[in-house]
């Protein structure tokens, strides 16, 4: 997610990252049934908020504008055992386990495929120090970081491919207190037969700036479920906390800014796969603004919320009416 930055250096950045997105459609032509194509949209850098998401057409009221897998997904603890160790999606009863067996499931042969390469590195270590902390600190993004470090290890992704993404700013004190957890990631990697050089990009600085990423760009992963038609009329506002899964890091949709009223919305209706629709007609050429936070807070709530968790005050049109 975007927020207030400076442009000559993310303008920078922008440059020296190669862009690489990958995008979904549900589009279909006559002769090609099902033939992807891209979606109409842009990415763009502007001076007043660095990278930003434009139309490049009209963009009709309640349309799909893409769809988004995460880069990095975890269940949150409350949901380990009830959801797929991979995608998120809720598992039917006969799969779901207990909390004291302490195992996870997926939801299919693809899933447990698709995690094969990290998980198999995942399971050569003893997690419950680092997971106990973590629970009894209330800490979600340090989960993700372990899965992305089981990533690297096991060749998935390379170390710097959450670069692009912009990073919170961490106070010196912020910095302090993650030296904790991340000296319970090292130790818990340095007990496995893991390599040295495996590991060799884990450095204290790797995980703050990784941390700093996903503390900014992670979205809660919420499960709408219901008809999919129906999720418009209630997706200006959060949904309700128990139907939070866990937590997801996208590279697309980290390039919606912020917006009070906002014109799109991203909502989840079986997993972790993220859909971006239009809350209102788009014109050619707008920008396409998202909420991180819920809506129906009042102003003062959404200025506090969005400071302390986002690093910025609002401006928007909403805001700066006082509504």
């Amino acid at each position: 997610m975007s927020s207030l930055f400076r442009y000559s250096r993310w303008a920078s950045q922008f440059k020296k990252s190669p862009l690489i997105l990958t995008f979904f459609s549900t589009a279909t032509t006559e002769s090609q049934p099902s033939l992807p194509s891209p979606p109409p949209i842009r990415v763009g850098l502007t001076e007043y908020v660095g990278r930003s998401v434009f139309a490049t057409r009209r963009i009709g009221t309640g349309e799909l504008i893409h769809t988004a897998k995460p880069i990095v997904a975890h269940p949150s603890f409350s949901s380990l055992h009830n959801v797929c160790y991979f995608c998120l999606r809720k598992l039917p009863d006969d799969k779901t386990h207990s909390e004291a067996h302490r195992t996870v499931a997926f939801c299919s042969e693809h899933c447990k495929d698709q995690s094969k390469n990290f998980y198999e590195i995942e399971k050569k270590a003893d997690w419950s120090r680092f997971d106990e902390y973590c629970r009894m600190q209330g800490l979600k993004y340090p989960l993700l970081v372990k899965r992305f470090a089981c990533q690297v290890i096991s060749g998935v992704v390379s170390a710097d491919s959450l670069d692009i993404l912009q990073p919170a700013t961490l106070t010196s004190e912020m910095v302090s207190l993650v030296e904790k957890e991340f000296c319970l990631l090292r130790s818990t990697f340095q007990e496995t037969d893991i390599k040295g050089q495996q590991t060799a990009f884990l450095t204290k600085e790797w995980y703050t700036g990784v941390l700093a990423r996903m503390r900014i760009n992670a979205f809660r992963v919420e499960l709408a479920g219901g008809s999919y038609e129906d999720l418009l009329s209630s997706a200006a506002a959060s949904v309700e906390a128990e139907i939070s899964v866990g937590n997801a890091v996208y590279m697309l949709p980290s390039f919606y800014n912020h917006d009070c009223d906002p014109n799109a919305h991203i909502l989840w209706v079986e997993n972790a796969d993220a859909r971006i629709k239009a809350l209102r007609d788009i014109e050619t050429g707008e920008e396409l603004r998202i909420c991180y936070i819920d809506a129906s807070m009042n102003h003062k709530a959404r200025q506090a919320f969005l400071y302390e968790g986002f690093g910025f005050l609002c401006n928007c049109p909403r805001c700066l009416s006082n509504d």
